[in-house]
Order: C-alpha cells, then sequence, then structure tokens
C-alpha cells in the first residue's frame, strides 16, 4: 500500500461523537510512552507529521481520526495506563475507549503496541486478554526495537507470548517495528491492505 493522502479528520470525545462508520477503521492503542505517535508519523509518512509526539505520557484524552487515502481510518486510541490520570477521570477514559472498541460496527482491527525494551507488562498483559475475550481481531506491535539488540528483542516478544498462552491458545499476529527506522512499516501497511481487500 502506497499512502498518498493522510490527514486529521476529527477528535471524538465518546462512541457518539465519531464520524459517520463509512470507511474501514485500524485503531492504535498501547500504553503510555510506548511511541504511539511516533509509529503512527512513520506509518503515515508526511511532510508534517500527524500526530503529535509528546514526552509527557497520557497527551493523548480523546480518540483521533486520520483519513487515509480517503480510504480508510487510522485511530489514534488514549493510552491505558495514564501516568498523570486518576480517579473519575481515568475511569470515564476508560469508559469511551471500551466503548469505541466494543462497539464500533466499522472497526476492522486493534494495533496492540508493546514496548519491545520491557518484558511482560501485567498491564500489557490485561488488555490483550480483554480484547481477546471481547472476540476483537488485533496484532500485536512491538515498538522502539531500534533501542536495543534485535535478539533481546525476539527473547522479549517470545516472553509475552509464551505469557500470553496461560489465557489464549492461539496467538495474535506480531510485527516488530521502529519508528525510527521503518522497521514494520511495509508490514502494517500490507496487512491493513490486505484486510480492507478481504471485506471486498
Amino acid at each position: 500500500m502506497q499512502i498518498h493522502t493522510a490527514h486529521f479528520d476529527i477528535s471524538a470525545p465518546d462512541l457518539d461523537s465519531c464520524p459517520a462508520p463509512e470507511l474501514p477503521e485500524f485503531a492504535f492503542i498501547g500504553r503510555s510512552n510506548v511511541g504511539k505517535s511516533s509509529l503512527i508519523n512513520a506509518i503515515t509518512n508526511q511532510r508534517k507529521p500527524l500526530a503529535d509526539v509528546s514526552k509527557t505520557p497520557g497527551r493523548t484524552q480523546m480518540i483521533n481520526f486520520f483519513r487515509i487515502n480517503n480510504k480508510w481510518h487510522l485511530v489514534d486510541l488514549p493510552g491505558y495506563g495514564y501516568a498523570k490520570v486518576s480517579g473519575k477521570k481515568k475511569d470515564k477514559f476508560n469508559e469511551f475507549v471500551s466503548d469505541y472498541l466494543l462497539n464500533r460496527e466499522n472497526l476492522v482491527c486493534v494495533f496492540q503496541l508493546i514496548d519491545s525494551r520491557h518484558t511482560p507488562q501485567k498491564l500489557d498483559l490485561q488488555f490483550s486478554q480483554w480484547l481477546m475475550e471481547a472476540g476483537i481481531p488485533f496484532v500485536l506491535a512491538f515498538t522502539k526495537s531500534d533501542k536495543m539488540k534485535m535478539g533481546a528483542v525476539n527473547r522479549h516478544a517470545e516472553a509475552y507470548h509464551l505469557a500470553m498462552g496461560e489465557f489464549c491458545e492461539g496467538l495474535p499476529r506480531t510485527i516488530i517495528t521502529s519508528a525510527d527506522n521503518g522497521l514494520g512499516r511495509k508490514d502494517i501497511l500490507t496487512f491493513i491492505q490486505a484486510a480492507i481487500d478481504a471485506q471486498g
């Protein structure tokens, strides 16, 4: 897939405010500071970055829609496990994100971003399990693979798969990525194109 046009469409504070479900949607989500905005910018590869990159975790606090090639939406979801959001506000964020994931009829797949520099984290595994139990199709995308040797990245991915074995039989598709060197970009876009084609 070649990306010819990519632009910000709308930010939605809840499911009812999302755009009409006319285009297939692919959502990106992960723990705060997983490198989501950087990966989105690497995937879309626009002269002006689409997503704001911040060193402050939890900056994405609404559902952001980016229209790609006028054929599909890349959806930037708030991260789970906000570092600086707590209490009722955190519960509200979790509620509208889960509402979108469970009830958005044109959501094709979720890319769950995992920081490849770490051993399996409880919060990531809990979210993977939730996606599994909810029957939501998802792909594991390990980020920041350029920050350490590939052997260590692969060991962390394998450890994550092993941990997932406690609550699932089949493992999801896994893609190793780097926003800095573009690793995984082609794989993600090829997967998205195949999923769109499969819908007819």
